[in-house]
């Protein structure tokens, strides 16, 4: 976040002391001149002080709890009609403990795609990283048509991410490449002449690293169809930019979301100003033929018969 703002206006971080919001980080701040409101997902955990049984032990990094949910619909809330929001994407999704699901994380959750509905102005969503579960819902594109959707090459966007999906969708898969594993048909045979106890730890042992590396194998080729061209050519996103063009790519899209083609110099700023200062000042003179007429009848007073409120003015001249 600091690498991609304007170095000479420093930034203010919003709402930096929410307990339980950590994950989710606002600045005010500029970019290519230009004021924004930059939100930014935390890549590495947070710890947390005396969790409950139910609850994660710490504040995992990429996904969203109750309060940093809070943090980023009052982000774009506070944003709206006012400048434009720039969201640098490391999200998993949503936390699904049973205390984030206890504390109604889904419907906090909504809160920021209804934010994201209501949003009165361009939205610049980039995927730094990964782009799974509810937030590939919540900042989807069919929900506003000013969202611009990036991604940094080699980033991951899907609903399911590779480990999810392994862990779950593709469980029975992973099962049967374990037990085809070398090493597990080995320790099953020799298990099978005689039961043993030190066999059957064996077996145990083995089976277990070949389901560790069967989930791993099987979330590489996931990530690997569901990558973010992938998701460039069904839609989901507008476009893959390296990661040296990121400042580059985002000033760009700021600029044609405002109508502005090139930076303007100090001396056309201050020339724009004052043609809009001129036309508000035709706009609201009198032009009409009626106001013509009105000063030509009457110059010392301005008015014509037909005054308002029912006064008869010729007779007060």
């Amino acid at each position: 976040m600091e690498a991609l703002v304007d170095q000479d206006g420093g930034w203010l971080e919003r709402w930096d002391a929410w307990a339980g919001a950590e994950t989710a980080i606002v600045w005010d701040a500029h970019l290519g001149g230009m004021p924004i409101c930059l939100i930014g997902i935390e890549s590495t955990s947070v710890p947390r002080s005396d969790p409950p049984v139910d609850g994660p032990p710490a504040w995992t990094g990429g996904a969203l709890f109750l309060g940093s949910s809070k943090k980023v619909a009052r982000a774009l809330n506070a944003a709206s009609g006012n400048r434009p929001v720039v969201v640098l994407a490391n999200l998993s999704g949503f936390d699904g403990s049973p205390e984030s699901l206890r504390d109604l994380q889904l419907e906090h959750g909504a809160e920021i795609a209804r934010a994201v509905v209501r949003f009165d102005g361009p939205i610049l969503f980039v995927v730094v990283s990964r782009y799974h579960g509810g937030a590939y819902v919540v900042f989807s594109k069919a929900l506003n048509r000013h969202l611009h959707a990036m991604a940094i090459d080699g980033a991951y966007a899907s609903v399911i991410g590779g480990a999810a999906a392994a862990a779950v969708i593709f469980k029975r898969d992973v099962y049967a490449r374990a037990v085809e594993a070398p090493a597990v048909r080995r320790a099953a045979t020799a298990l099978a002449r005689r039961s043993f106890a030190r066999r059957r730890r064996a077996h145990r042992e083995s089976l277990a690293a070949a389901l560790r590396d069967a989930r791993t194998a099987v979330a590489t080729e996931f990530d690997e169809v569901h990558s973010v061209a992938r998701a460039c050519r069904v839609g989901s996103l507008d476009e893959i930019i390296a990661p040296r063009q990121l400042r580059p790519a985002l000033i760009r899209a700021l600029r044609r979301a405002s109508g502005e083609s090139r930076p303007r110099s100090r001396m056309a700023m201050r020339a724009h100003g004052a043609a809009q200062q001129a036309r508000s000042r035709r706009a609201a003179a009198p032009t009409c033929a009626a106001e013509a007429d009105r000063r030509d009848s009457y110059p010392e007073y301005g008015l014509s018969e037909a005054a308002p409120n029912g006064v008869d003015r010729s007779a007060k001249k």
